[in-house]
């Protein structure tokens, strides 16, 4: 049997993606990149073995928390190793000879589009036409040629496809940033060392009783320890049960963290820890 290629990392969508962009940052230029369709399959491309890390969205300043990727961060054994944050700006990509004036239909992920509405506003000539992701559109405006469809992607999903931008960040706002994070199997060795400037990603549930929530938070309160991001879910098979995702600064296995974390499970129903990992700096 041939030995298949490890891929370095999955993400979701196609070359010339954000998640493409975001990998790059996370790993290097020269990585060896497997695109996948659904955030499913970059958890278990990673699950598998056939990439060593997955890069994938988890908020954004805009849309907020991408709560597809909480679920399934809890349903897959693999730990969080790095995060990144990249700046978003869309442009209006056509085939070589388009021009705006001939535009009557612009592809993208509704998620983009919908960050475009002053600019469709602004041409009410323009369809917005849903598709499956940004630079899939743009690789779908120059395969079929059209003259009167262009996409919203990056510029440079512009530059992997050969398309012509005719307009520049026309999204509405421009503090539009995705953060991402650089997922593994929880059983890979940790190469990280650092202590200053981690930040600790916590899962927990607790019991539908008054004060549960309060209680949990606690431990880290009375430790003075910086609480970056609180998220609830449901807990999927027990209506009114939730799950809570924790962001805070500092390493699981240094004090004070690791006291909070021994008084969080003593009395919290489920503590998990996804992962320790260098805060992304800017």
């Amino acid at each position: 049997m041939m030995h298949s290629m490890t891929y370095d990392a999955a993400y979701q969508g196609t070359r010339g993606a954000n998640s493409e962009d975001a990998a790059i940052d996370l790993l290097s230029q020269e990585a060896k990149l497997l695109p996948r369709d659904t955030l499913e399959d970059v958890f278990n491309a990673v699950t598998r073995g056939e990439a060593r890390y997955g890069v994938v969205p988890i908020e954004n300043t805009l849309a907020g928390s991408i709560h597809r990727c909480y679920d399934l961060l809890f349903e897959h054994d693999l730990k969080i190793v790095g995060e990144t944050v990249r700046h978003i700006l869309f442009a209006l990509i056509a085939p070589p000879d388009v021009t705006l004036d001939h535009v009557r239909q612009a592809l993208s992920h509704p998620v983009a589009l919908a960050q475009c509405e002053q600019f469709f506003r602004k041409h009410p000539q323009i369809q917005p036409v849903s598709v499956y992701d940004t630079a899939g559109a743009v690789e779908r405006v120059i395969r079929e040629g059209l003259n009167d469809a262009a996409a919203v992607a990056t510029r440079r999903a512009a530059e992997v496809y050969g398309g012509v931008i005719l307009a520049e960040s026309i999204q509405d706002h421009s503090e539009n940033y995705t953060r991402f994070l650089l997922i593994t199997p929880s059983n890979a060795p940790e190469a990280n060392a650092e202590t200053d400037g981690c930040k600790t990603t916590i899962v927990f549930s607790v019991g539908n009783i008054p004060g549960a929530l309060y209680h949990s938070l606690r431990p880290f309160a009375e430790r003075r320890i910086d609480l970056a991001k609180i998220e609830s879910r449901p807990l999927r098979g027990s209506p009114f049960e939730y799950l809570f995702y924790l962001d805070i600064i500092g390493r699981a296995d240094t004090t004070p963290v690791s006291d909070a974390l021994n008084e969080l499970r003593a009395q919290a129903k489920s503590v998990r820890v996804p992962g320790t990992y260098p805060r992304y700096r800017g």
